[in-house]
């Protein structure tokens, strides 16, 4: 949970019941106490290395390059969801670009980049056969001579299901698009098994990274049926 404190309350540290106050950058919050599980996943592994790579490249830049990304971070605000701006710090900046950049492929840049505008994923359709083929076609391609594009995907649910958030898994890069349609039955077997019985769903994520700066574009969803 975050918390905008109002007149009452200006400022929370420590427990409280089940709950824990706290502040960051981004400003004050309450959550829920809880004792972290750490099941170390390969997945889990390949992020930490990623995190651990980036810091020791940070660590090594000069210190004119470090003031370099710490005076960039102002062309790389954003609004938090109380509509307040929120910008990272210098390391952080660094982190969030280069970590997005290697998981495209893509080495690290130790130069702050200028923003670039993202272009869009619009209208694409998901279609998922049982046992079969789990495809996207797409209205208007991305613009994959800039972007990589990301997938996430969420394995079979119940057909009833409209939102989904921690059910979606990274399953790769987004193969190549051939006539409007990229097939995704590989990467999503890989990491789910064969698609799903009919009736159930499906959800699909698309998320766009630029090749030069790391930025990430807006996600987008798409779901389908099993048929």
């Amino acid at each position: 949970m975050k918390i905008k404190w109002g007149a009452l309350v200006t400022d929370g540290r420590n427990k409280i019941g089940g709950h824990v106050a706290s502040k960051n950058r981004a400003g004050a919050y309450l959550r829920t106490k809880v004792t972290p599980m750490n099941p170390n996943t390969s997945y889990q592994a390949e992020v930490r290395n990623r995190l651990s790579t980036v810091s020791s490249g940070w660590r090594v830049l000069s210190a004119a390059l470090m003031l370099a990304w710490n005076s960039a971070v102002d062309l790389f605000k954003n609004t938090d969801i109380f509509g307040d701006i929120q910008k990272p710090t210098g390391f952080n900046l660094y982190q969030r670009l280069n970590n997005n950049l290697i998981r495209i492929g893509i080495a690290p840049i130790t130069t702050p980049p200028t923003p670039v505008a993202l272009p869009t994923i619009t209208t694409g359709v998901v279609t998922a056969t049982a046992g079969g083929a789990l495809i996207v076609t797409f209205t208007a391609d991305p613009d994959v001579s800039v972007t990589e594009v990301e997938v996430w995907a969420s394995p079979a649910l119940s057909a009833g299901k409209s939102f989904v958030k921690s059910e979606l898994r990274r399953i790769g890069l987004m193969p190549a698009i051939v006539a409007h349609v990229t097939t995704l039955t590989t990467i999503y077997n890989a990491k789910f098994g064969a698609v799903g019985a009919v009736g159930k769903k499906i959800f699909v994520m698309m998320k766009q990274v630029s090749k030069t700066t790391g930025q990430a574009g807006i996600p987008v969803i798409y779901s389908d049926v099993i048929g």
